[in-house]
C-alpha cells in the first residue's frame, strides 16, 4: 500500500537474453544465504516456467521472538499485489454482465468529488483524480485501528479529489478500495468470499486470502525493519486495505495465479489485454517490468515492513514472485538476480565488506547539498559514526561507507559519492547520476 519513495528505476539494459536450459539452482541459493547471513533479507521466492515450480526457498524468520525459521509454505502479507486480484474479480462481474467499465460510480458514491465522472475503468487505472487516502498526513496514526466500510468512505470523500478525471495517471490506493466496495454491492458477499469464490478455489490456492491480525500458528510472517537489527514492525488493520492491500500469501501460490492469468485461465484474452494496455505508466491492476530486451507484467506491493513483486514474461512462459518481510537490501536488486538466473545472464553475489570510518571522518560530508538536475534537496548529518541522508519531504535513512568517500543506501539502490575538496557529492541510483553542490 505505501508508496515508493525516493529515486526508485528497475535496471534495463539492452541487449539479448534467452531462457536458461540449465538452471543453476546452486548459485541462486549461495546468492539469497548471502543475503540471510549478513542480515539483509527475510523472505521467500518462486519461480515457475511453463506453468511448473523450478525453483523455491525461503529465508530468515518468520516471528524472531519466537525463532520461528520461514520455510516455502510461509505466508506473508502481499500489499498491493491484491490489487490484481482485485481487478480479476472486476473483470469478473464485467464478463458476467454485472459490472460495466464505462458506467461511472455515481450510483454508488453519490457524495464523491466527481462521481458522475468517474468510470470504474478510471478506478482500474489510477486514472480517477481521487486522492490517495494512504498520502494523508494522520493516515499512519490510525492505520492499526479498526475502520468501518463507512469510515473509509468518509476519509475518502473528505481527502477530496487532485485532477480531473481521466486527464492523467496518478497511484491512489483510494481507487481499490472503492472497486472492494462496488464488489461486495454487486456481489452482496464480502471480498474475501469473492476471493475464494472466483480466484483461490478455481486455482487451488491454498495459501491465498484476505488476511487478519497475524496469526503466527498459522505460519504467517510478522514483518521487520532493520535499524541496527531487526525490529517489530507494527501491523495495519486488514479492515483499512481491504482490496488495495489485505490479501496474504505465498510464492508458490503467486506464481500459480500469475501463471494462470497469463494463460487465460480467469479473464478473457480481450480483458488480459486491457490489465496489460499501459497508460501513464499504469495498466489495470499491473505495470510493465523490464529487463534487457525483454517486457514483463506484474505487479508490487509494499504495507508495513512487507515487501512484494511478482511479474510474469511470455518469453519462456517464465512467472517469478518474492516475498519480504524483512529487507536491508533492495528488491529490485534481487529481482534482477533471480530474472538473471532464469535467462542464463551473469550476476554477482554481493561482496557486503564494509569500509571503516571514525566519527571525526564524517564532518567533511556535512551539510544539505541542491542538484540543477532535479529538484531534490539532500541533508547529510551524523549520528556518531553512522552519516544520515534525508531528501527533501522523505523519511531520513542511514548511509554505510563502502570505500574512501563513498557510501550507500542498499534497500534503494542508492550510492553516495562525495568530493569533500569541492564540497561536492555524486547520486547513483539504477543507471541514473546527479551531480549535487553543497549549499
Amino acid at each position: 500500500m505505501k508508496p515508493i519513495v525516493f529515486l526508485l528505476f528497475f535496471t534495463v539494459i539492452l541487449g539479448r537474453v534467452g531462457f536458461s536450459q540449465t538452471f543453476d539452482k546452486s548459485k541462486l541459493d549461495l546468492y539469497l544465504d548471502n543475503l540471510e547471513q549478513r542480515d539483509k533479507f527475510m523472505g521467500s521466492i518462486a519461480i515457475s516456467q511453463n506453468g511448473k515450480l523450478i525453483y523455491t526457498k525461503a529465508v530468515g524468520y518468520t516471528n524472531l521472538a519466537n525463532k520461528t525459521k520461514a520455510d516455502v509454505q510461509s505466508k506473508y502479507r502481499i500489499g498491493s499485489i491484491s490489487k490484481t486480484f482485485t481487478t480479476v474479480l472486476i473483470l469478473k462481474a464485467v464478463e458476467l454482465h454485472k459490472l460495466a467499465l464505462s458506467q461511472t460510480i455515481a450510483d454508488y458514491f453519490p457524495a464523491l468529488p466527481n462521481a458522475e465522472k468517474i468510470t470504474i475503468q478510471h478506478l482500474l487505472q489510477h486514472r480517477s483524480g481521487i486522492h490517495n487516502f494512504t498520502d494523508n498526513q494522520d493516515y499512519v496514526s490510525w492505520s492499526a485501528q479498526h475502520k468501518t466500510q463507512q469510515q473509509l468512505l468518509d476519509i475518502i470523500i473528505k481527502s477530496g479529489s487532485d485532477f480531473e478525471p481521466g486527464t492523467k495517471g496518478e497511484y491512489s490506493n483510494s481507487n481499490f478500495l472503492l472497486l472492494t466496495f462496488i464488489l461486495e454491492k454487486t456481489f452482496k458477499k464480502p471480498y474475501s468470499l469473492l476471493l475464494k469464490e472466483y480466484i483461490t478455489i478455481p486455482l487451488g490456492l491454498k495459501n491465498t486470502y484476505a488476511g487478519g491480525k497475524i496469526n503466527s500458528g498459522n505460519k504467517e510472517a510478522y514483518s521487520y525493519s532493520y535499524k541496527g537489527g531487526w525490529q517489530l514492525e507494527p501491523e495495519t488493520d486488514m479492515s483499512i486495505p481491504l482490496g488495495a492491500g489485505a490479501v496474504v500469501s505465498t510464492p508458490t501460490d503467486i506464481t500459480k495465479f500469475s501463471d494462470a492469468l497469463f494463460n487465460g485461465r480467469l479473464v478473457s484474452n480481450a480483458h488480459l489485454e486491457l490489465m496489460r494496455t499501459v497508460q501513464d505508466g499504469f495498466g489495470s491492476g499491473l505495470f510493465s517490468v523490464p529487463f534487457y530486451d525483454k517486457v514483463g507484467f506484474g505487479h508490487n506491493g509494499g504495507i508495513d515492513g512487507f515487501s512484494s513483486t511478482f511479474s510474469h514474461f511470455q518469453d519462456g512462459d517464465v512467472s517469478f514472485a518474492l516475498t519480504c518481510n524483512g529487507s536491508n537490501f533492495p528488491n529490485n536488486t534481487i529481482a534482477i538476480a533471480i530474472l538473471s538466473a532464469v535467462y542464463n545472464k551473469p550476476y554477482e553475489i554481493p561482496d557486503f565488506s564494509v569500509y571503516e570510518v571514525q566519527a571525526e571522518d564524517l564532518d567533511q560530508y556535512l551539510g544539505t547539498y541542491s542538484s540543477t538536475q532535479i529538484p531534490l534537496k539532500i541533508t547529510i548529518t551524523k549520528d556518531n559514526n553512522t552519516l544520515i541522508a534525508q531528501a527533501s519531504g522523505q523519511s531520513s535513512f542511514p548511509l554505510t561507507p563502502s570505500d574512501k568517500d563513498k557510501f550507500k543506501f542498499e534497500q534503494a539502490d542508492i550510492i553516495l559519492e562525495f568530493n569533500p575538496a569541492d564540497e561536492t557529492a555524486i547520486l547513483k541510483q539504477g543507471g541514473g547520476l546527479f551531480n549535487f553542490k553543497k549549499e
